[in-house]
Formats: C-alpha cells, structure tokens, sequence
C-alpha cells in the first residue's frame, strides 16, 4: 500500500487504575495523570499517524498521559506526506525547530473562540 499523499495524526487517552492498592503499593511510573477539559485523567497516551487517502494507521507511539501531543508529531511522519492535517492541539508545528526540515501544507484546526473574549 503507498501512502504519500497526507497523513492525519490525533492522539488519545488510554486511561488505567490510580489505585495503589496492588502489591508494589504504588502507581504504573510509566503513567501520569493529565487534565483535558475539566477532567483529570490517569494513564498513557497512544499518538497515531494515519494515512489520509487509505485510513491505514502506519505509525504509533504510546506515551505517559502528560506528554503533549506536539512532542511526539515528528515520529507519526513518514516522510513521504504532502500535508498533515491535525486538531488544534497541534498549532504551532511548523514553528517547532525539530520539524523545520518538514516540507508539508500543515492543515492544522484553529482553536475556537471562547464565549465573551474578543
């Protein structure tokens, strides 16, 4: 399967128990909580790149729930993409020095407008 033309990358929440009541006495170290919204979460996070035209996942990376989404974009790239398109948790990718070399139409969502600003 090619997949060159554009690659859409979103991350999710995978959450886990906080509970220490297990045998070690204590939580995953490899889990963090994070907050999204007004609402706290425990666990990992799972960053996808998928194929724009196929709908094929062709890159994953899991990481602690704290990691924000833009540190792990460069490893959900193949290379190959034409253009990323991703939600507005992604703005200012094409600023970030470890992505300057990334030649894509970066098609990210602007965040939306908060009720009584502006």
């Amino acid at each position: 399967v090619m997949m060159t033309q554009g690659t859409l990358v979103d991350a999710t929440i995978i959450e886990a128990p906080s509970s220490t009541k297990n045998k070690e006495q204590q939580r995953d170290p490899e889990m963090h909580q994070t907050k999204k919204g007004n609402q706290w979460h425990f666990g990992m996070k799972a960053h996808i790149g998928v194929d724009a035209k196929s709908g094929l996942t062709h890159s994953l990376v899991t990481t602690a729930a704290n990691e924000h989404d833009l540190n792990q974009l460069g490893n959900l790239l193949h290379g190959e993409e034409q253009f990323v398109s991703a939600d507005a948790g992604y703005q200012g990718a094409p600023q970030r020095e470890e992505l300057a070399e990334v030649d894509v139409d970066w098609l990210i969502a602007e965040r939306p407008l908060v009720a009584g600003i502006g």
